[in-house]
């Protein structure tokens, strides 16, 4: 695949008898193609050196290419656009951008008229791909890998907080292919549920920014077979968001509901216990309904996060769904009924005895 991620920025040319200069700017995202730019007066038979500072990258003269002192890192990854230099065209395709190409680069073409030297430099992009957060006991940690060159890290929190109070711990590690992690932390400031806390991983040009966010909030106490409505408010105006609500009773989520902002479509594996309120979630309002929950089946940690371009916000809510207790009369008609026992309505109308007792009545009795 090719990409031309970035075009030259500015050209200089000077002119000494008949050798010519130029200099231009390129930026390549990494592992993807590239094309460095060269061109020519075209008059007959052209030779073509294309060097890394000293290091041989390709040639071409005598009409084809030539391999023979091509440096061993540039093997099977470059080659020129052989149908279109009769026509002054001279760039080079270098392939599967490494972090370890940028430089400068020089462009040698000789024909019978003149020689001319362009020179390109090379600048290696690894876009920020995507953001994670999370929290663990006493601490809030962000993360993103793969990037170059190395991100800043930025962090802030809902209510505001101070620089001084939120301070922050951030290691960058590049790996073997010159690329980096960012792991990030910050200490949660009171109680869990007081604050939100918002990471955002800043790439070195500063042209990309993802800010991912995570708030905690308080556990809801919910009665078995009452609504229940558990909150999930977007902490800003987004576009062209999805929806999704996780829940986790053990350790693995399961996604109970998905919502699309382009679509307006609605996907709900909880169909009839659970939903949102549509008139409300296009303005960040992804509060979610559940219908007669039960005591187990719907205890558990519920996680509703909101995606947008470049942005991801989390909403975690620990929900326990309790029983009322039912009264003695009731109870004795389902004890009863499970003894399989007949007229258990009869006996709880008796006056205080024991259980067993009544039970062993009401079994003579039948």
């Amino acid at each position: 695949m090719l990409r031309y991620t970035a075009s030259v920025l500015q050209n200089h040319y000077f002119l000494i008898f008949k050798h010519f200069f130029s200099e231009a700017y390129v930026t390549c995202l990494f592992h993807e193609d590239c094309m460095l730019p060269c061109s020519f007066t075209p008059t007959g038979a052209v030779v073509i050196h294309w060097y890394k500072q000293q290091i041989p990258v390709h040639s071409y003269y005598y009409n084809k290419d030539q391999y023979g002192l091509q440096n061993k890192h540039f093997n099977g990854r470059t080659c020129l656009f052989n149908s279109q230099i009769a026509h002054g065209n001279a760039s080079l395709l270098l392939k599967r951008i490494k972090v370890q190409d940028k430089g400068r680069y020089k462009c040698y073409t000789s024909t019978r008229k003149r020689n001319q030297e362009t020179f390109v430099n090379l600048g290696v992009k690894a876009l920020i791909q995507s953001v994670r957060i999370e929290m663990t006991g006493e601490v809030v940690s962000c993360s993103s890998q793969n990037i170059y060159p190395a991100p800043q890290v930025a962090w802030n929190t809902d209510p505001a907080s101070g620089p001084e109070t939120l301070q922050n711990s951030t290691i960058k590690t590049p790996d073997s292919k010159g690329l980096y992690t960012v792991e990030s932390t910050v200490r949660i400031l009171g109680n869990v549920s007081d604050h939100a806390y918002f990471c955002s991983v800043i790439s070195a040009d500063k042209a990309q920014v993802w800010t991912v966010s995570l708030r905690q909030q308080v556990e809801l106490i919910g009665e078995a077979g009452q609504e229940l409505s558990i909150p999930c408010i977007a902490p800003q105006n987004l576009q062209n968001f999805s929806l999704t609500w996780t829940f986790t009773r053990t350790n693995d989520p399961t996604v109970i509901l998905s919502y699309d902002s382009r679509t307006r479509r609605t996907s709900n594996l909880w169909e009839g216990r659970a939903g949102l309120e549509q008139d409300q979630v296009l303005m960040g309002n992804g509060s979610l309904l559940l219908h007669n929950p039960e005591n187990q089946e719907h205890s558990g940690t519920y996680t509703c996060t909101f995606t947008g371009l470049q942005s991801r916000h989390m909403v975690q809510t620990q929900v326990n769904i309790t029983v009322t207790p039912i009264g003695r009369c009731t109870f004795i008609k389902l004890i009863c009924i499970w003894m399989n026992k007949k007229k258990a309505v009869e006996l709880a109308s008796r006056p205080r005895v024991g259980l067993e007792h009544m039970c062993q009545t009401h079994s003579t009795e039948g």
